[in-house]
């Protein structure tokens, strides 16, 4: 199996808890795309996924939904860029070659080489086709933001035709 190199995060803990080691290149399902990642974020999300100075109140339902004693999943981040190199079977918005920004959601991994991610889902992730006009890294700068109030679109199901009010657009935390 192909390999990949990645950040990984086998305990909790300051950034030097992070190390770069090399893992299985995963292979999209039928439903996902493989992405070749040319440019991460690192957001407050991640930093209280991988820190150990959550404040309290957030600090035993973060444990008990990314693990306990050390992260349930070693590869972070969520926020990346890159190229689409391999497609599933059932990929109807995207081709290879195309050049995306997302968000990976609780599925994590953009610390990574490559990462699959589904075409849509926005309890997954959200995936969108990266402008010509900006670089890999300013889409990942400003996908969190972006691709967060996408996310809840998506989840609102707006039709064409729909009225929405977007209210407090002015970025995230």
């Amino acid at each position: 199996m192909p390999k990949m190199k990645a950040a990984i995060c086998t305990r909790y803990g300051p950034p030097d808890v992070l190390r770069i080691a090399e893992r299985d290149r995963p292979v999209p399902r039928d439903d996902e795309v493989l992405i070749r990642v040319f440019a991460a974020s690192v957001t407050n999300s991640d930093l209280f996924i991988r820190g150990s100075d959550i404040p309290l109140r957030f600090l035993i339902p973060m444990r008990l939904m990314m693990g306990i004693t050390r992260p349930r999943k070693e590869i972070l981040g969520e926020v990346l860029s890159g190229e689409i190199v391999q497609i599933g079977s059932g990929i109807r918005r995207f081709r290879v070659g195309d050049q995306v920004y997302g968000l990976t959601g609780f599925s994590l991994g953009a610390y990574a080489e490559y990462k699959c991610m589904k075409e849509t889902d926005s309890k997954q992730g959200c995936l969108a086709v990266k402008p010509a006009n900006v670089t890999f890294e300013e889409a990942t700068s400003a996908a969190y933001g972006g691709l967060l109030a996408l996310q809840q679109l998506e989840r609102g199901d707006i039709q064409p035709g729909d009225k929405v009010l977007v209210y407090g657009a002015s970025g995230t935390s």
